[in-house]
């Protein structure tokens, strides 16, 4: 909202400087975006979506007024003498969505604004259009509420109907573009079609243009909800759908034809014709809260002075009550309806702490009525996946769960759909995730368009799959493989660089990881495994690993030549909690171990977990460690067959191995393999 100083200054005294203006505001809550300081000085300030009363001149006045402790001055709201009245029906049909409906005849002479309007509005960012129209652009940025003009001669019937829009109803918006309506939106029509879209934009048949001698002028209320759902569904953000979709004031509507009224008689741009009409059926009843001293103490953690907090409400709009010491001592406080964020007591405490000053509240802690409840188990497990992936030289990325469609059809289940938003923001949110590779993968590919092309992502949150809900880690994985170093050439990552970055979380968990191979869409077959663990006697799937598809990676913007590499562990199965039940120290081995090392020859395509898996079935409890540190293919290697290299770790934790059960448990071993997988000793 760009707050023109000059337009503020008639309301509230304020100083003259700009900057501190911007920086006392700001320091209520308001976020300043830029500061003007030329001939006409203007403030742009982020205003919250809770706060729609001050995407306003007067909203912001009030601010100023209980800054700097000065009165404030209220716009010009005198009608002047109308004339013989002009006919005009309203009907409100749904009173649901447009609870409030004001509209007034007015006979018109259509013109170039004088000057100061015209600065005005271009110094709040509005382009002028004529007299009319510009009156009714500058109630809104004063007052805050739109308001819309329709040129009473070309309203069928001189009838205005609020009710829903028909079924295949069409509407050419002012902006030249045909829109279908839909039955659930609320338009603006007369006797014979429709002529606006409720809370949004008016229509191009009901346009005011130079001939326009008599306007239907309208200022409304209409119901938030509505007006956010169909501003979403035409593609149509406005200055009013942005006002009315936060919430309006009810009692603004006359108010904003007053003022309207008042400034066409100041520029000489028309007068009313007849009395105002007012459909208010259902009148919104005030709301009473009850503001408790000791609350406030509580809440800011320091004591407010009593004589502070009518000083501090009051200018805000709030009517203070008499303070009163039954049930207990505070007040009670009227709420203006043009607070639509106030609902509890503890919002009145917040505006009580802005304007009595955040930095003056000292550091202090909430007393706690009760014990505090135990952490969720499953914060310390994905600290413990954070600090092991830290570690090994992943940054944390925090990717969106709102992603889009077709990011997101690859990690589906086939034949499955993912979680469709009702409604997105846009067509980049369309679908809640399936797996977190995806948001990871856009975050790879906007460092790599920024010549980063080494790049380590993980991050740990919340995916949707065709199971629900659950918590994973998932990492992406392009260029080398580690940091350049002039000890050893630099290469690019590989399957086992992913592999081994899965292997190490399991290992965190304490956990053995199994491997196999796993063909899915997403992934490059031949490059792809799925992690498996053991527990009551079953293995359950946990993660998959492997280099993602060409397909996929270009659709996101890579090079089609370039390997990235990505590992996703659904950690709700790796680990239900955040400890391991057996997490224990153990004391360093007192005695020596002794290592042997076999070469055997095998299947070349047996993987190395069926080999691991049937050393430890055949081998004795003093077996500690088994490493793969060789692997050959070549001359004296049969065609079909590769020649693999153990080494076998043996300890005894209560006494000193001898060679001969070193040798005895290594041929078990070696007959084992022979057994299972038709290995020969080399």
């Amino acid at each position: 909202m760009k707050i023109v100083l000059p337009w503020l200054s008639e309301l509230v005294a304020v100083p003259g400087d700009p900057e501190r203006v911007a920086r006392e505001i700001a320091l209520r809550g308001f976020e300043v975006a830029s500061v003007e300081t030329g001939r006409i000085p203007a403030i742009d300030f982020e205003i919250t979506a809770n706060r729609p009363d001050c995407l306003s001149h007067v909203g912001l006045a009030r601010e100023a007024s209980a800054i700097w402790r000065l009165p404030l001055t209220m716009p010009d709201l005198s009608m002047p003498a109308a004339g013989p009245e002009e006919a005009l029906s309203v009907s409100v049909e749904d009173a649901e969505l447009c609870p409030r409906y004001c509209a007034q005849v007015f006979e018109v002479s259509i013109a170039r604004s004088p000057e100061w309007l015209v600065e005005r509005l271009e110094a709040a960012g509005v382009r002028p259009i004529n007299n009319i129209v510009d009156v009714t652009n500058y109630v809104m940025l004063e007052l805050g509420q739109p308001m819309h003009a329709f040129d009473l001669a070309r309203l069928a019937g001189r009838a205005i109907v609020v009710r829903r829009a028909r079924a295949g109803e069409r509407l050419r918006t002012l902006d030249g573009v045909d829109r279908t309506l839909e039955p659930d939106m609320l338009v603006i029509a007369d006797a014979a079609r429709a002529s606006a879209v409720g809370g949004v934009m008016g229509g191009g048949d009901s346009e005011i243009g130079d001939a326009t001698t008599l306007i239907a002028l309208e200022s409304a209320y209409f119901h938030a909800p509505s007006v956010r759902r169909t501003s979403k569904r035409l593609g149509l953000k406005t200055e009013a759908s942005i006002r009315f979709e936060r919430g309006a004031d009810v009692e603004c509507p006359p108010l904003g034809i007053r003022r309207a009224a008042a400034l066409f008689h100041r520029i000489g741009a028309g007068r009313p014709r007849g009395g105002m009409i007012d459909v208010y059926p259902t009148r919104k009843a005030p709301v009473q809260l009850r503001l408790r001293q000791s609350r406030i103490g509580r809440v800011l953690g320091m004591e407010v002075p009593e004589a502070d907090i009518p000083r501090i409400l009051e200018p805000l709009g709030f009517g203070v009550g008499a303070r009163t010491t039954e049930p207990e001592p505070g007040w009670t406080i009227d709420v203006p309806t043009f607070r639509v964020d106030v609902t509890r007591e503890v919002d009145l405490i917040e505006d009580v702490g802005r304007h009595h000053g955040f930095d003056r509240l000292p550091v202090t802690f909430p007393p706690l009525d009760s014990p505090q409840p135990a952490p969720d188990p499953r914060i310390g497990r994905d600290r413990r996946v954070r600090h092991v992936l830290l570690a090994s030289g992943f940054s944390e990325a925090v990717t969106f769960a709102f992603i889009e469609r077709q990011a997101a059809q690859p990690f589906c289940e086939p034949g499955w759909e993912p979680y469709a938003i009702a409604n997105p923001l846009s067509e980049k949110f369309a679908v809640l995730r399936p797996s977190l590779i995806p948001g990871l993968l856009d975050s790879a590919a906007y460092n790599r368009r920024r010549e980063r092309r080494d790049v380590r992502l993980f991050e740990t949150g919340s995916r949707f799959t065709i199971e629900g809900e659950g918590r994973a880690v998932a990492f992406v994985w392009s260029g080398a493989a580690a940091e350049p170093h002039w000890s050893q050439p630099t290469r690019p990552a590989d399957f086992f660089d992913a592999k081994g970055t899965l292997e190490q979380i399991a290992a965190a968990f304490g956990v053995e990881a199994e491997f196999s191979p796993l063909d899915v869409g997403m992934l490059v077959a031949g490059r792809s495994a799925e992690m498996r663990i053991a527990r009551n006697g079953t293995t359950t799937r946990v993660g998959i690993v492997g280099q993602l598809h060409p397909a996929v990676t270009e659709s996101r913007g890579f090079p089609a030549s370039e390997e990235i590499y990505a590992g996703e562990i659904d950690l709700d199965r790796l680990s239900p909690g955040s400890e391991r039940d057996d997490l224990r120290t153990e004391p360093l081995p007192r005695f020596p171990s002794i290592v042997r090392d076999v070469s055997i020859l095998i299947d070349e395509a047996l993987p190395a977990a069926a080999v691991r898996g049937t050393i430890r079935s055949a081998a004795p409890e003093t077996l500690v460690s088994i490493v793969e540190f060789d692997r050959y293919h070549g001359k004296g290697v049969p065609e079909g067959r590769t020649s693999l290299s153990l080494r076998l770790t043996f300890r005894a934790s209560d006494r000193t191995m001898t060679d001969e059960e070193a040798q005895s448990a290594t041929e078990r071993i070696v007959d084992a393999l022979r057994a299972a997988h038709g290995a020969e000793q080399r």
